[in-house]
């Protein structure tokens, strides 16, 4: 079984220390909830984990499938299984989000010999099986999208890429019922084959969507407390003040 291992982790920024001995282990086809008040260090972890030159390691580790993965360029941790869905996506005028997926999925998968016109085609057939709008896929990369729309593109990244573990900022943040639905069956179908995911939230229904395997609180940096989904109800009924 394919396992990211996060042991003991410590991050620091330009002048703070926001991640402080964070250790988690995720298998795949697990789902990983975090959460925790704004400043907790959540997207700090993320970051951290995929390489964002803002976020130094200062100590600890990330293995994959005990392979030290920690100092590798993000693109080298794309490639060998992990995405990350950012909280803020950027817009790019001029990439039609097919193109910017087909060039992901070579530099992925280097011996496909998928043509463009065949990746769109199931690009498309997996659009329109999850309900999901494929004009999507020729518009300009995250370019005019309001934020539930993008969250949607975000999806489809994750249909095409079908990485080994996925770590999902806020990807319920600002999104209408009707879209969680078509999105929660996405990450479940992936689940299903064997994604492992992390996925930060504040969404406190988020079991009408999914049952996790395991959640966890963050609060200054560190993890507080574990437990399972009967966590968040907890949370959501009294509050991160009564956790602490």
């Amino acid at each position: 079984m394919t396992q990211l291992h996060i042991d003991k982790l410590s991050v620091n920024t330009t002048d703070k220390t926001v991640v402080s001995g964070v250790s988690l282990r995720i298998r795949s086809g697990e789902m990983h909830v975090l959460m925790g008040k704004n400043g907790s260090g959540k997207s700090s972890l993320l970051n951290a984990i995929m390489g964002h030159p803002n976020y130094k390691v200062t100590d600890g580790s990330i293995l994959l499938d005990e392979k030290d993965i920690t100092e590798l360029p993000t693109e080298k941790k794309a490639q060998a299984g992990i995405f990350l869905s950012l909280q803020h996506l950027p817009e790019i005028a001029g990439v039609t989000l097919t193109n910017f997926l087909f060039r992901a999925h070579k530099s992925i998968n280097p011996e496909s010999t998928v043509t463009p016109l065949d990746f769109y085609k199931e690009m498309d057939a997996k659009a329109k099986e999850f309900g999901i709008d494929p004009t999507f896929l020729r518009k300009h990369l995250n370019s005019g999208l309001s934020g539930g729309e993008k969250k949607q593109s975000e999806v489809l990244q994750l249909l095409a890429l079908e990485p080994k573990f996925a770590f999902l900022d806020e990807i319920d943040s600002g999104v209408d019922v009707d879209a969680l639905k078509r999105l929660f069956a996405v990450i479940e179908t992936l689940r299903k084959k064997g994604v492992g995911f992390l996925l930060v939230t504040h969404y406190s229904k988020i079991l009408d969507h999914i049952t996790p395997d395991h959640v966890h609180v963050m609060k200054d940096g560190k993890i507080i407390l574990s437990g399972g989904h009967e966590l968040v109800e907890k949370i959501s009924k009294e509050g991160f003040e009564t956790l602490v």
